[in-house]
């Protein structure tokens, strides 16, 4: 019965850490152009931004990238709360029958609820290109003037705390779950 409790106390924390990881800016992209054109600089930010995952599946959707908005929904906010709602239930319905098939089928869907982890690898894929940097040197001639020139960009990109909440969530729940569904399955 302990486990039990211990269970759904870490699926509790688990849920509020998953709030303030879906708002919260999960990371931060800033892509910036500089020209030098014989000593003098130009420079311009292309991209700055901060998304969360709530403002990442809003982008994909405006962006008419319906499909990977449609997962990332599905995947890292649906299959969470309805995972808790469930859990919630069993953790309410002791002892009976109704709480071994909620925590059966919570276990069927555990492979799906992977996929809130799967995100996160994604969102870590992306921020591989930290402090990525190109340049290339040209020479152009102008009227008899040779001006040489170099364009270079960069890309920075650095984590947010709704990755550190979101991926505390995704942990805590996989345990809690695990504790939670091995109290059931040694009674029944």
């Amino acid at each position: 019965m302990i486990k039990k409790h211990i269970g759904f106390l870490l699926n509790l924390i688990a849920i509020a850490l998953f709030i303030p990881g879906i708002l919260l800016p999960m990371f931060s992209l800033n892509m910036a152009m500089t020209a030098n054109v014989s000593g003098a600089k130009l420079s311009n930010t292309i991209v700055d931004k901060s998304l969360s995952l709530l403002q990442t599946i809003q982008e994909l959707w405006q962006d008419e990238r319906l499909l990977v908005a449609i997962l990332i929904l599905a995947f890292s906010l649906c299959i969470p709360v309805i995972k808790f709602i469930l859990l919630s239930l069993a953790y309410a319905k002791k002892n009976s029958r109704l709480e071994a098939t909620i925590y059966n089928f919570i276990g069927q869907i555990g492979k799906w609820s992977m996929a809130d982890v799967f995100v996160v690898a994604i969102f870590l894929a992306v921020l591989s290109t930290n402090h990525a940097e190109t340049a290339t040197e040209q020479q152009l001639a102008l009227f008899g003037f040779k001006l040489d020139f170099i364009v270079s960009s960069q890309t920075l990109s650095a984590l947010g705390p709704g990755f550190y909440y979101f991926t505390g969530y995704c942990l805590l729940s996989l345990l809690g779950t695990a504790i939670s569904s091995s109290s059931v399955r040694t009674k029944v």
